[in-house]
């Protein structure tokens, strides 16, 4: 015991003795500089500026660019640049897409599988003089009647023109418009704000031709109509409908959600284009 407090002494001892530390003109022996130091102040000063050190290399590299020299470290221009290219890759794809359907549907035109019918209004009308009215033993009326209807079926394009005047769109959703159409500022959709899961609804017959994510607009829809129409439906909660799928107008094709990194809240961005151009939905379609 006692010889174990004398070893303890000694080392306490030996901490604390003091050193000095002197400089002298190695000429003329002069002193320069001393210092008084012990064992202990050494221990101390020399933890001291280790910590310091090991704090300034860690600010120096937290907060300057030096970091971006260390291996495996990505920097904030190469993440915003890798952010970017995600973001046009997925616009391509909805391209590609859009294209590989446009191509798929004029396949059988273009490889001859679908024979258009060529209808010759000079050739019926020869068809037609054949017939003998005499033959046929028709009244004054009669004649005038048929000359009516042969008038009606020989010019098909007032057909054409009353179709087109006569196509609806059913309201996708009805909800306040928080955002309108304003092409200025490149919004070419109208956002309507409706509850989470709300029935996002087909304007009109169609086919789908996109159904899938998007990084910038989340689950998106796209809907093809006739008269070169083109429904889109942005920010969908889930889908209810997959590519090459027919629906019909006012049926349930998603539900309202907020996904995409460009929402704000759960509503449903629509927009309408025909024959290639964007048009302002609220023309066309009563959303009240």
């Amino acid at each position: 015991m006692a010889k174990n407090k004398k070893q303890k002494g000694k080392f306490k001892q030996k901490l604390t003795d003091k050193y000095s530390l002197v400089v002298l003109n190695e000429d003329t022996f002069e002193e320069r500089f001393s210092l008084k130091l012990s064992r202990l102040n050494v221990f101390v000063l020399g933890g001291f500026f280790s910590i310091l050190l090991m704090v300034l290399t860690i600010v120096l590299i937290a907060f300057t660019p030096i970091k971006e020299y260390i291996p495996g470290y990505s920097s904030t221009l190469l993440k915003t640049n890798a952010l970017n290219a995600t973001l046009k890759a997925d616009s391509l794809k909805i391209q590609l897409s859009i294209l590989e359907n446009y191509t798929k549907a004029l396949r059988p035109v273009l490889t001859g599988e679908l024979k258009t019918e060529t209808i010759d209004s000079l050739l019926l009308e020869q068809e037609r003089s054949i017939i003998n009215e005499n033959e046929l033993d028709a009244t004054k009326a009669d004649s005038l009647f048929r000359e009516s209807v042969d008038r009606r079926d020989r010019f098909p394009l007032i057909n054409n023109i009353q179709s087109n005047v006569d196509l609806v769109f059913f309201a996708p959703l009805n909800g306040q418009i928080s955002q309108t159409f304003d092409p200025t500022t490149k919004h070419f959709a109208v956002d309507i704000l409706a509850n989470t899961g709300a029935p996002v609804k087909a304007i009109a017959d169609g086919t789908v031709i996109f159904s899938g994510w998007t990084t910038e607009t989340g689950y998106v829809l796209i809907l093809k109509h006739s008269n070169n129409y083109i429904s889109v439906y942005k920010h969908n909660g889930n889908l209810l409908k997959e590519q090459s799928d027919f629906v019909q107008s006012g049926e349930a094709i998603a539900s309202v959600g907020s996904t995409g990194e460009l929402t704000t809240g759960p509503h449903l961005h629509f927009e309408l284009w025909s024959d290639g151009y964007a048009v302002d939905p609220i023309k066309y379609i009563d959303f009240k």
